[in-house]
């Protein structure tokens, strides 16, 4: 097949002869094809020295098939209508019977409270759509979309060239989390405790510098700093440490382990905003675009904060309700 596609041979001529052999005219078909007689007359001759035969024999005025033609027409008139109605007709896309195969870039931590919601949404809307979920970061987001790696994805994110379209989908406000087994603190921590206390962090440069210490400019007691946000309960739990954590991961870890809890924190830590990213030349892939919906709308259940923990009633009050 490829050799036959690398072979000097122009597809065009096969057009021409469609056309002429529906005229039985090199007149009328030069007037559909736009082109004058002479040029329709050529390519004829062009295609029939390719093929080896005579294709048309005159009649009276007109032109009819010889056997050879016949067969060559027989042959290429379905596969050029079938090849003009797939590059002219608009996609279809049918979400109920869809199967294709949507590559979905997250954040390391989004995998855990993004993919499954999103997943439960698509089985009643897109049962037979398909999800290939990779892990991408603000720095690796831009060429995983500019080399069609994934085809969206869901991130924080920095500059991104303008090829790249962005919707923000969510501001998720930061937290501590803490195991209230292991440390002993209110619904809001001081500045004085929270730096008195041992932290692990999340760092993508693989050193002790985490949010605080970029935003704040200052170094919190770190005894472990990892780089994803997705053992960060297991390494809480049980333990004195604490862990700064947008609100949103903190929803979905306390989810699983309802033992620990958060706090606010002393000082605001500005919230980056969630973003919903894809390649401008996806905007007319109807599955994307479908998949593009479905993840705003999951986004938009998820609270941008945690409620405070519930008051325990004092002893010899009833709590009122």
């Amino acid at each position: 097949m490829q050799e036959n596609y690398a072979r000097d041979f122009d597809l065009n001529l096969l057009r021409v002869f469609v056309v002429v052999a529906s005229a039985r005219s090199v007149t009328r078909a030069a007037s559909q094809l736009y082109l004058t007689q002479p040029a329709v007359s050529a390519a004829l001759r062009r295609l029939q020295a390719a093929v080896g035969a005579r294709l048309f024999v005159r009649s009276g005025r007109g032109l009819i098939l010889s056997q050879r033609g016949e067969r060559l027409f027989a042959s290429v008139r379905p596969m050029l209508e079938n090849m003009v109605n797939a590059a002219l007709a608009p996609p279809k896309f049918d979400a109920a019977s869809s199967e294709r195969s949507v590559k979905l870039g997250l954040a390391d931590a989004m995998q855990g409270w993004l993919l499954a919601p999103l997943l439960r949404a698509l089985e009643h809307t897109a049962p037979r759509l398909r999800l290939i979920a990779t892990q991408v970061q603000f720095r690796t987001v831009g060429e995983a979309l500019a080399s069609r790696a994934v085809d969206l994805a869901v991130t924080v994110a920095d500059e991104l060239p303008p090829s790249i379209r962005r919707q923000p989908i969510m501001h998720s406000s930061f937290v501590c989390l803490f195991d209230p087994r292991h440390v002993k603190l209110k619904h809001k921590i001081s500045e004085r405790e929270y730096f008195a206390h041992d932290h692990v962090i999340v760092s993508y440069n693989a050193d002790l510098r985490g949010i605080v210490e970029d935003v704040f400019d200052k170094q919190r007691r770190v005894r472990c700093s990892v780089s994803s946000f997705s053992h960060v309960g297991t390494i809480v739990e049980g333990s004195a440490l604490l862990a700064t954590l947008p609100a949103v991961i903190a929803q979905h870890i306390l989810s699983v382990r309802p033992k620990l809890r958060t706090a606010q924190l002393p000082f605001q830590v500005p919230a980056s905003p969630i973003e919903l990213l894809w390649p401008s030349s996806n905007d007319d892939d109807d599955a994307c675009r479908f998949v593009r919906e479905q993840l705003v709308e999951v986004a938009a259940s998820f609270p941008a904060s945690l409620p405070p923990p519930p008051r325990k009633p004092a002893r010899g009050r009833k709590e009122r309700t």
